[in-house]
């Protein structure tokens, strides 16, 4: 199900999030076409580190709703160097988003955090992260509705011990009465076509009218204070 109708106006300004209608006809190189994704056994093989990565940076994986809002939030941290929009945690090989929007395939709409750890911790990543979205909402996020736009977060065997802390500190925090993101394994990571790349870079008019009428941020203020 994609976004609710929001007003005859707001139609008229945004488009929906991610949605096909975006695409660019740009054929230049993109960050999508530098980052392929994991040597593929399939969509649930084991994530495994990009091969043109800098041994100095790590990457976290998240599903937030929209990526394009999660590169968005997550572009501005120091230390973040990129974020990828993808898909990942489902069952098909290749995925696109005409694919994982309408067809249950399993996937996210995901996000591969590129990062510097001597700038900016895992631990920190991960807590910033609750603040950029809803974890009570188990049907998607914000006005995005639909398995693929559910929160989640993916880790390596060697992140999950600090995902789960930073998760049982907000269930205890008491400042949402529950949970329902869940920590998983990280699977094969598909970058997203390239015109989900910088949507809020490359779009910015649309991509603003898209979050304020999706209310993204007067939710998280309703969840996090300001």
């Amino acid at each position: 199900m994609k976004h609710l109708i929001l007003s005859a106006a707001m139609a008229a300004l945004t488009l929906s999030a991610c949605s096909s209608g975006a695409a660019s006809n740009s054929s230049s190189q993109t960050k999508a076409a530098t980052v392929a994704p994991a040597p593929m056994t399939g969509a649930q093989a084991q994530f495994v580190r990009p091969s043109g990565l800098g041994s100095d940076m790590q990457t976290a994986i998240v599903a937030g709703g929209c990526f394009w809002c999660v590169e968005s939030d997550f572009e501005k941290l120091d230390g973040v160097s990129e974020v990828i929009s993808g898909y990942s945690g489902g069952t098909l090989d290749d995925p696109t988003y005409e694919a994982v929007s309408y067809k249950e395939t399993g996937h996210y709409e995901a996000a591969m955090i590129i990062y510097d750890p001597s700038i900016v911790t895992y631990r920190q990543l991960i807590d910033q992260y609750w603040m950029t979205v809803d974890p009570t909402d188990s049907s998607g996020q914000f006005c995005d509705k639909g398995s693929s736009y559910r929160t989640a977060i993916f880790t390596t065997p060697d992140q999950r011990a600090e995902a789960e802390a930073s998760k049982d500190m907000i269930v205890n925090s008491g400042k949402v009465a529950r949970v329902v993101t869940p920590v998983l394994p990280a699977t094969t990571f598909y970058p997203a076509e390239d015109y989900h790349q910088d949507y809020y870079k490359k779009n910015p008019v649309r991509y603003k009218g898209y979050r304020f009428g999706c209310r993204r941020d007067a939710r998280l203020a309703e969840l996090w204070g300001n």
